[in-house]
This record gives C-alpha cells, sequence and structure tokens, in this order.
C-alpha cells in the first residue's frame, strides 16, 4: 500500500504547486511580440476568475467571461486552452511587471515576468590609434565606441587587454555592452544588449602591412638625395683636390 501512496503524494504535489517565489526576466526586442505563460497547475474549475496584470495595477485581461481591458484591446491575445498571455508589439514603455493571479477560495499568483523591452544596438566604430611592430609582432591600440561608451584595448595577433582600468560607460543588464578581442586574425568591437549584436572589424595583418608601407615612405623621404646637389659637392671636392 505504501508503494501506491508515494507516487500519488507526488501526483497532489504537481498539482497544488506554491506561487512562483520570483519573478522570470524576459528581455524582448522592441517592436517583437512574447507571450507569458502560467508557472503553476491551475484546476479551472477551482478558478473563480484569473487576471493577467501589469505592474499589480493595470488590469490587462481577465477570465472568466474572457475580456481584454481597453487599454490592451488589439495587444494583448489571451488563450484559455492554457491561459497564457500574448504581449503583441512590445515598446520601453511596456516594460514592468506582468503576474496571473487567480481568485477562488484563496487568491494566489500563478505566473511573474519581469519584461524588459531593449532597442537593437547601434553598429560600433572600431579606430586604430597607433601600432608598432617589435621582433616581427604587431601591437595595436584601438578604440571601441558607439553612443555614450568607449572601450580602448591594447592587442596583438592572438588576444586584446582593456588599457586605462574600466570601459567609460555603464554595463548592467539593461544598458549595451562593448567587448574588443581578436579572432580569425582580426580585431572585433562587438556592441551587444540581451536582444541584438553589431560589430566593427579590422584585419591585424593589414593594419600592420599599412604601418611599414609608412615606415618605408618616410625613410626614403628622408634619405634621398637630389641629383643635382650630389653634382655640385662632386666638382666642389674635385676642385679643392687639383688647388683651384
Amino acid at each position: 500500500m505504501a508503494n501506491l501512496c508515494f507516487p500519488i503524494a507526488i501526483l497532489l504535489t504537481l498539482l497544488h504547486q506554491a506561487e512562483p517565489s520570483a519573478e522570470t526576466s524576459v528581455f524582448v526586442l522592441k517592436g517583437q511580440d512574447v507571450r507569458l505563460n502560467v508557472q503553476t497547475n491551475v484546476q479551472l474549475q477551482a478558478v473563480d476568475v484569473l487576471f493577467w496584470k501589469f505592474n499589480r495595477l493595470d488590469n490587462v485581461v481577465r477570465y472568466p467571461p474572457k475580456d481584454t481591458f481597453e487599454r490592451y484591446r488589439g495587444r494583448a491575445e489571451f488563450s484559455v486552452g492554457n491561459l497564457s498571455l500574448l504581449l503583441k508589439n512590445l515598446q520601453e514603455g511596456d516594460s514592468g511587471l506582468y503576474d496571473a493571479v487567480v481568485s477562488g477560495n484563496n487568491d494566489r499568483n500563478v505566473a511573474k515576468y519581469l519584461i524588459k523591452v531593449q532597442k537593437r544596438v547601434e553598429p560600433p566604430v572600431l579606430t586604430v590609434d597607433s601600432n608598432s611592430t617589435i621582433n616581427g609582432n604587431c601591437n595595436v591600440t584601438v578604440a571601441c565606441r558607439s553612443q555614450n561608451i568607449s572601450v580602448d584595448s591594447s592587442c596583438n595577433s592572438s588576444t586584446c587587454s582593456q588599457v586605462g582600468g574600466e570601459s567609460r560607460g555603464a554595463e548592467t543588464s539593461t544598458v549595451p555592452l562593448l567587448s574588443v578581442y581578436v579572432a580569425g586574425g582580426s580585431i572585433i568591437c562587438n556592441h551587444s544588449n540581451q536582444v541584438s549584436w553589431a560589430n566593427d572589424t579590422k584585419e591585424i595583418k593589414t593594419i600592420c602591412q599599412e604601418k611599414e608601407r609608412d615606415i618605408d615612405h618616410n625613410y626614403a623621404v628622408t634619405v634621398g638625395m637630389p641629383g643635382p646637389i650630389i653634382h655640385v659637392i662632386i666638382i666642389f671636392v674635385g676642385c679643392a683636390l687639383i688647388g683651384w
């Protein structure tokens, strides 16, 4: 008999799960849709009414009857089959807490989501500040910039290290992040957030070859001497030798 009771106890536990202990963070690209599901088992016959709410104050939908409140008509859809909520064309102002509350003998939360709507990041710009070649190894100092964030890094053919301590610009879960690294023979400046990314790249070999061409050109200009000046010097030396 004990063997039969054990699986029954597990089933009852699954059917009466506790409320979500914390909200689930969901990042959404501006303009896209997101579907929110209930996170605990809900017995429909025991539900007097279910509300999906925004920031605990604004009602989004109610069931039963199936009703979408005026502010969200055309922007939210409720599925009776699984009690999920579809939010459409999300904008930054839609960021916040969405929770589902079941009213019955006791009110309880059956879903908690913290929605964070983010814009697509802007493409970054990677510029070369300086470079040098020592013993055949090319070292490059670059600046990676986008919006109000910048990172200065020193790179070689295999790795990059940040210059000057912390990058300028906040780096949190809601603010875009800049990173600089080497991959496939190129220096990559990557700008990203939780929903999008963009990058700018420069090939290390090309940077170093341009530097070498500049050095060769400057050397030729410095040591070169026009032909007429050489002729005058030769004539002057010859005259001095013959006592003229």
